[in-house]
């Protein structure tokens, strides 16, 4: 028989809802229609789709091609509908030619891997009615569609949002079905709650790519450099030591500098790359499984394909353009467990503020339907940074104990130069005055007050900054030598006062 018999599996209220609807569109559009489906990562996507392949295979007595676009989901969907009782066979690169077709009513194929066959005339399905796409927002399928234009495919995707912005999901799907939300799977405890924090991070080196998401050069440059790496290991020890944490990367490089920083402060870490043998990953992997306080440092080699629910923060040490890859790092910490409700977001790369708190709601019909709307109203980086406001942080604080006002408005001074006709430099000669007075209230002599005043590093860049947007002149390089130009200036002015 096709479909052994097993115990029947208990669907989820939500998950029966879903399916319900997408039958629906099965009964008035058998053939020849292309629907996507959208449910939040953790919402149980395979669950849900390995159901579908059981009963339409049921009803239908017609077969059933699922298309996947890695190795590993292979090996994780057929496991999935061999629990349903399907009993289904993988397309992997041994298989050159199918003589035992007719003893499978289900396949399980990488694109890649079944495109080749298909052009190369060596293999053939016959009888197939149904063809199902997971992770349906990456490119790649597009190429077999026309193997299948008289079937009914469903793409399916926690994310109805092309990877590439030039060729839009609704120009190969008629209709999108929405499933439930991450809120309502985190209100029916599905999912765990996030406790999210944010980093402001200056983002003006960044470029953009051919893909629309940020170099990996200009990342690697940006996060690699000693003042990021001393950024993150402080976020980590403030708000998720002893935490089984995952760090994504934009770059192996970066990775590696922050396996270095974490390891020579003795923190159990591990990094984990696409350069790593078969071997190597099963090892790294099952030691963070079994760590309780493991750190992992990666480039986005585990955004899908990996789940393990003890997982308790994630770290995104990158910025990205790419709503899907959000989504999707932050969704390897949101499984739950008898004992874990909640995990840790810490983001460093300014998502948060670019594309919303991961739980907020969001209006996937008006992305599907105008996806060029989406990406245009994106909050730019620059928009990002004019809305920073540095908060010094208590430790540095306690170090300027002596200092009654630290605090000081760039465009307030601003301001006054237009007003009483000054030089607009006037500005940071003044802040420089008041960060030279801090220093020297705190400290006994004057080496102490040079050492205290790399401190004030963030506040000095902050300061810069603003001072840029008041005179409409914020390059980067430009910023940058105003910063030095400032330390400079703080020093020789911190030895003025000791004299």
């Amino acid at each position: 028989m096709e479909i052994e018999r097993k115990e029947q599996k208990v669907l989820y209220d939500y998950q029966d809802r879903d399916i319900d609807k997408i039958f629906s569109r099965l009964d008035e559009f058998p053939e020849k229609y292309n629907l996507l489906y959208q449910l939040p990562t953790g919402g149980g996507k395979t669950v849900i789709f390995s159901e579908i392949v059981r009963r339409y295979i049921k009803t239908t007595q017609k077969k059933v091609v699922i298309l996947t676009h890695r190795i590993e989901l292979c090996a994780q969907t057929s496991n999935m509908l061999s629990e349903f009782g399907v009993r289904n066979k993988i397309i992997n690169s041994d298989v050159k030619e199918l003589y035992d077709q007719g003893d499978y009513m289900c396949f399980v194929a990488m694109v890649e891997t079944l495109n080749n066959r298909l052009n190369d005339d060596k293999l053939e399905i016959g009888d197939i009615g149904m063809v199902i796409i997971d992770e349906a927002h990456y490119n790649s399928f597009r190429k077999l569609f026309k193997y299948f234009e008289n079937c009914f495919i469903l793409g399916v995707t926690a994310t109805p949002l092309s990877s590439n912005m030039k060729l839009p999901m609704k120009d190969n799907y008629q209709e999108l079905i929405v499933g439930d939300t991450i809120s309502g799977l985190i209100g029916k405890g599905f999912l765990a709650e996030p406790v999210t924090y944010t980093h402001n991070v200056g983002l003006g080196s960044l470029k953009i790519g051919m893909n629309g998401d940020y170099t990996v050069k200009s990342s690697e440059d940006l996060y690699s450099n000693a003042m990021m790496q001393d950024k993150l290991l402080s976020a980590y020890e403030e708000k998720a030591k002893g935490k089984k944490t995952l760090i994504f990367n934009n770059g192996i490089n970066t990775s590696i500098h922050v396996y270095d920083t974490f390891a020579r402060k003795g923190y159990p870490i591990r990094h984990l790359d696409n350069t790593n043998s078969k071997q190597e990953r099963t090892d790294i992997l099952e030691w963070f499984k079994n760590t309780d306080d493991a750190i992992l440092t990666s480039v986005s080699i585990l955004t899908t394909g990996f789940d393990e629910p003890t997982v308790e923060c994630v770290i995104l040490n990158r910025a990205t353009k790419s709503l899907t890859l959000y989504f999707q790092m932050i969704g390897r910490g949101s499984r739950i467990l008898p004992e874990k409700k909640e995990f840790t977001i810490i983001d460093m790369g300014n998502n948060t503020t670019r594309f919303g708190l991961w739980n907020a709601e969001i209006d996937w019909q008006t992305i599907f339907r105008s996806p060029d709307f989406y990406y245009d109203n994106l909050v730019s980086d620059e928009d990002i940074e004019r809305n920073f406001k540095y908060v010094m942080p208590s430790e540095i604080r306690e170090e300027f104990a002596n200092s009654t006002d630290i605090e000081f408005d760039i465009e307030e001074e601003y301001s006054k130069t237009k007003k009483y006709n000054l030089r607009s430099k006037s500005v940071l000669e003044n802040s420089i005055e008041q960060h030279a007075k801090m220093c020297v209230e705190n400290s006994e002599d004057v080496f102490d007050a040079r050492i205290l005043s790399r401190l004030l590093n963030d506040d000095i860049e902050y300061r810069v900054r603003r001072y840029s947007y008041c005179i409409s002149k914020s390059t980067k390089n430009y910023r940058d030598w105003l910063q030095e130009d400032y330390k400079r200036k703080l020093r020789t002015r911190i030895n003025q006062l000791f004299v």
